[in-house]
């Protein structure tokens, strides 16, 4: 007989918050990680998912007792079943934050055997509003919308309500050609762009891969503004999504970086040359940066909004093969920068990055536990967490972006004059 549990309703004490947007709760044995619920609350949990292991997921759709950091979500497409794209709307802005802080602490202890005090910091701005860059999927009626959470279900919508104000106008009003996407941009000049990409296609053996992109409105080149600096990037391309966060992440890393003119520094996953900008104006002309990134669209566009700086030099590959390369790996750099993806660096480039002892690395997280394992590697390799600062830059989400200054630990048998 089968012992799943799912569509079965459960009542818990809803436990600690968890990597992911949810909470821990227990039941009969068994772990639940409940959606929609906060610390602290007694709920009816409906089981959505259960591989009959020792934990199941589900979603909180009645609140016995509520948090004091409870509100009532200000979107109607935010709750069980709808928009995955939120998930803590149902919590105040500060208790937001709050757990957020508590899930990087919780992951620096667990995973870096860390123990340290942890604050989000809010970006100018409310937690509406404040989303430029957006991915919608448009439903097997052509009707288009957002995912629900962990499913390919559309849910269709009328409006954003973190979404930049009328960066949606005439998307939602419309149909589109079925099971394509379409991504959205509204840029720091206040214009729309705004790319149709066709249906996923099969090729033999093969996962489906997105269709071609064959409807374009506006340049399709996006205007921004950070780091003292105009950029012309891919409206398409990666480019951080709250106004505030590129400026914000390029501070931090111009303080933490500190590099000297003359010196020599990395920028890993350097994207369009954001972090390499700040980098090229403090060593100066006498200096150089090496930009290592894997997507040709980005490097394009890098060189052509770096082009006064000839301090900055370009590799396109990904990070591991251009680290292993002698011909790159050369010159001793005395700073590192990275912003690796949501998986993380991982080992091969934290020992890359190790074996060539720069003074500081700083490193740009989108995800608290990746970020934790590689701290854990790079103390493994004589480095030590010295500073962490954590943004709110994706309010009412579960993400939460995390700068770390790495430095080498003096204690350490690696440790060089």
């Amino acid at each position: 007989m089968s012992t799943t549990w799912e569509h079965r309703l459960v009542e818990v004490e809803v436990g600690a918050v968890a990597h992911g947007g949810h909470c821990v709760a227990r039941h009969e044995g068994r772990v639940v990680f409940v959606r929609h619920a906060l610390p602290g609350e007694r709920v009816v949990v409906r089981v959505t998912e259960d591989a009959g292991g020792s934990f199941c997921r589900g979603d909180a759709v009645e609140v016995v007792t509520p948090s004091p950091d409870r509100v009532e979500p200000p979107c109607p497409f935010a709750g069980p079943g709808l928009c995955g794209g939120c998930d803590w709307q149902h919590a105040s802005w500060p208790a937001q934050r709050a757990l957020k802080a508590a899930v990087v602490r919780e992951q620096l202890q667990r995973l870096a055997g860390l123990d340290r005090e942890v604050v989000v910091e809010p970006l100018p701005g409310g937690p509406e509003d404040w989303r430029t860059r957006m991915r919608l999927a448009v439903g097997p009626d052509g009707v288009p919308g957002f995912r629900a959470h962990r499913s390919h279900r559309v849910v269709p919508v009328d409006h954003c309500v973190i979404a930049v104000p009328d960066a949606l106008d005439g998307v939602l009003d419309r149909t589109w050609p079925p099971r394509s996407e379409l991504a959205v941009t509204r840029d720091a000049e206040h214009r729309g762009h705004l790319v149709e990409i066709g249906p996923p296609t099969t090729r033999r053996g093969r996962r489906p891969v997105p269709g071609p992109a064959h409807l374009r409105r506006g340049s399709g080149t996006a205007t921004e503004q950070a780091a003292g600096r105009t950029w012309e990037v891919r409206a398409d391309g990666f480019w951080q999504v709250h106004p505030a966060a590129a400026d914000t992440f390029a501070g931090v890393v111009r303080e933490w970086a500190a590099c000297r003119p003359g010196e020599h520094a990395w920028d890993l996953y350097g994207g369009a040359g954001l972090f390499a900008s700040v980098l090229a104006g403090q060593v100066g002309a006498t200096g150089s940066v090496a930009v290592v990134e894997s997507s040709t669209a980005a490097v394009r566009d890098g060189r052509a909004n770096l082009a006064d700086l000839p301090q900055v030099s370009w590799h396109v590959g990904r990070t591991e093969a251009v680290l292993a390369d002698p011909a790159f790996t050369g010159r001793r750099p005395a700073v590192v920068v990275l912003d690796p993806p949501r998986k993380g660096a991982g080992k091969a480039v934290v020992t890359a990055i190790t074996d060539h002892r720069p003074a500081r690395v700083v490193y740009v997280a989108c995800d608290p536990a990746a970020l934790a394992r590689d701290i854990a590697v790079f103390a493994d390799r004589g480095y030590a967490l010295t500073q962490l600062r954590a943004f709110d830059a994706f309010p009412m989400t579960h993400h939460v972006e995390c700068v770390a200054l790495l430095e080498p630990d003096r204690l350490s048998e690696w440790s060089v004059d």
